[in-house]
């Protein structure tokens, strides 16, 4: 592909978006420290508002770490997510904005999203909802499928894994190689027409 040509090929917006699913069921194959950065490093270049990056993972990979999770899952979840071979928590930093000196080059910037907790919250879990589908485009990308859910107390995801308060738990994310047997028929989208228009 030539700096003049950005179109991305047909078979990888098949790997990305259409040929795509949301899996249950993993292969057994883990995933190492050096695929989830990877991932990571691909997906941290996505946008945000002023380059805020509010998002935090917490990658849930041992069995230990897994038995913390459990009780905060429901029950239709649970047993797909610890046998999962990595849950990634998604969560969003409160003080995001205490790192925009470093990384927006407007000053002023943080009083912009510091002016009432709801304009805080808002912001920060709007940005890291768009960095979390980022990561999960990036791990497609990488070979890896995911599956994301919610289908759990957030209350005690906190409580177990952010006590400190800063960060809040958005939603979770099954990550592996996905075990394409065990999927159901595809669901169907709205068309065009149905959910968009041209003004």
């Amino acid at each position: 592909m030539t700096e003049g040509n950005r179109i991305v090929p047909d078979a990888a917006l098949d790997v990305l978006f259409r040929k795509a699913r949301s899996y249950g069921t993993f292969a057994p194959e883990p995933v190492s420290d050096a695929q989830l950065r990877a991932i990571y490093e691909i997906a941290k270049h996505g946008p945000t508002t002023a380059n805020s990056q509010p998002q935090r993972i917490v990658f849930v990979r041992d069995q230990a770490a897994k038995q913390r999770l459990a009780p905060a899952l429901s029950a239709v979840n649970r047993e797909k997510t610890l046998a999962a071979p990595v849950v990634a928590i998604f969560a969003y930093d409160l003080k995001f904005y205490e790192f925009l000196p470093r990384f927006y080059p407007i000053p002023a910037a943080t009083s912009w999203y510091t002016r009432t907790p709801e304009h805080t919250q808002e912001t920060a879990f709007r940005n890291a909802s768009l960095q979390a589908a980022y990561f999960m485009l990036a791990a497609r990308a990488l070979g890896f499928d995911c599956g994301p859910m919610s289908g759990f107390d957030n209350a005690k995801v906190d409580a177990e894994f952010f006590p400190e308060g800063r960060f809040k738990s958005n939603f979770l994310c099954l990550i592996g190689k996905g075990d394409a047997s065990k999927l159901p028929p595809v669901n169907p989208r709205f068309g065009f027409d149905e959910v968009c228009k041209i003004l």
